[in-house]
């Protein structure tokens, strides 16, 4: 069976890995000239199924009001007068009730722990190394944060996830480095883990090729389309390539999957499917480790900055913000720069001596997301049509399971979880 995935970053590599498993012939169509290269590029690195929350829960729309006037404001809007930005808005406040958050909640962990043993399992049986480290502490710079911090464990709880409440003198047990800085105390995640998204996709990249994956780069997917006859008339792609999308070419395939993230909006409109998928912007900074001492181990999160400072071999990223609103994706624009300025006071508040931060690398993505908050997965209704969308910013905790799903419904074999909640029927 010969399946094109569109889209070459990590939820796309991973299904592209996961079909050749199954034995299909897989072709991956990516318009950058490698994989991993937007929205997974400069992700956090963190992978943690118990932190995996939708952005709709309750409270959340009277916290971003109170933001909109803050500089170190951990999440942005940008009202314009883009349609689709309200439409989504719209849907977005409707999912921000309890009753809501919880169902949408317990889908995405759904599929973050089943994600999770699969990535265990492809680390294990392929030795796979990608700067890996274990556990998460979520650092609480205040009463609020603690108070808080207390519904979440009895969240965790009640889910069975191993976690513990420390107080700030245990935090600088586990993490030596941190700053001098008071704070009401953490609370320590053991399940989670972090690593290099870019790194991994570039490993599972080469493992793929050796299963006989083809990678076309350079090359856009233009449009989609069922060949009359559906099943036996296969689909029909046209693509572009070259430096001015000169080189068109219509080619024929027996399924394709959609994983493209947010560029995979015209491709839907144009088979009538309407899926509110929306840009949220995220930033992160990239800088050398000075001096080890003072560096983190592995993961923190500063729960009331949204922030994730996270070791990746000898380099600290630095992550957080969720800004809505605002499509461009310059690092020189006015609220790239807050972000910037924002992602700097945290890390130098917790870890002001490992690195030069100045001299960081910068960068700005897209993260693809839903108004409730779940992924879709699997069949559209055209025949063969699939999609692998809407992770926002837990693609990279979710891909090894998203992968394996697509890959067993384009098999037609029963996936190994529910996907009750988790496919276009939600969307009607």
């Amino acid at each position: 069976m010969r399946v094109t995935v569109i889209g070459g970053g990590i939820v796309g590599v991973c299904t592209a890995w996961s079909l050749a498993e199954v034995g299909c012939e897989v072709t991956v169509v990516e318009r950058n000239r490698g994989v991993a290269q937007e929205t997974s590029y400069g992700n956090a690195g963190m992978m943690a199924p118990a932190y995996v929350t939708p952005w709709a829960a309750p409270g959340m729309p009277g916290k971003v009001l109170s933001m909109l006037f803050s500089r170190d404001s951990a999440v942005r809007f940008s009202p314009n007068l883009d349609p689709a930005l309200w439409r989504w808005t719209l849907r977005w406040l409707g999912e921000c009730r309890q009753s809501r958050f919880k169902i949408n909640k317990s889908r995405m962990q759904r599929l973050a722990y089943y994600s999770r043993d699969v990535m265990a399992e492809w680390r294990t049986r392929h030795g796979l190394a990608y700067e890996r480290t274990e556990g998460l502490l979520q650092l609480l710079r205040g009463e609020r944060d603690l108070t808080m911090a207390g519904n979440t464990m009895a969240f965790l709880k009640e889910a069975g996830v191993a976690h513990d409440l420390l107080t700030p003198e245990q935090c600088r047990a586990r993490e030596p480095g941190l700053s001098d800085i008071a704070f009401a105390g953490g609370l320590h995640l053991h399940d989670a883990e972090a690593g290099n998204c870019p790194l991994f996709a570039r490993q599972l990249r080469t493992l793929s090729e050796e299963q006989g994956v083809r990678f076309e780069f350079g090359t856009s997917v233009e449009d989609v389309r069922p060949v009359s006859g559906g099943i036996s008339g296969g689909i029909s792609i046209r693509t572009c390539s070259g430096e001015s999308g000169e080189a068109s070419r219509e080619r024929q395939t027996d399924a394709v999957v959609i994983a493209a993230g947010i560029s995979s909006v015209p491709l839907l409109r144009r088979l009538g499917i309407a899926l509110p998928l929306y840009p949220v912007k995220g930033y992160s900074a990239s800088v050398a480790i000075r001096e080890p001492t003072y560096a983190p181990i592995a993961s923190v999160m500063d729960e009331a900055y949204k922030v994730a400072i996270v070791r990746l071999g000898n380099r600290i990223r630095v992550a957080g913000t969720a800004e809505l609103g605002d499509r461009s994706l310059s690092l020189e624009s006015r609220h790239a720069e807050r972000a910037f300025a924002t992602l700097l006071k945290v890390a130098r508040d917790w870890f002001p001596g490992a690195a030069q931060y100045q001299s960081a690398s910068w960068w700005v993505g897209a993260r693809p997301m839903l108004p409730d908050g779940p992924p879709v997965l699997g069949p559209t209704r055209h025949p063969n049509v699939y999609v692998n969308l809407g992770h926002g910013s837990t693609g990279w905790t979710m891909a090894a399971g998203s992968g394996r799903i697509l890959a067993d419904v384009v098999r037609q074999r029963s996936p190994e979880i529910d996907l009750e909640g988790l496919t276009l029927a939600r969307y009607g």
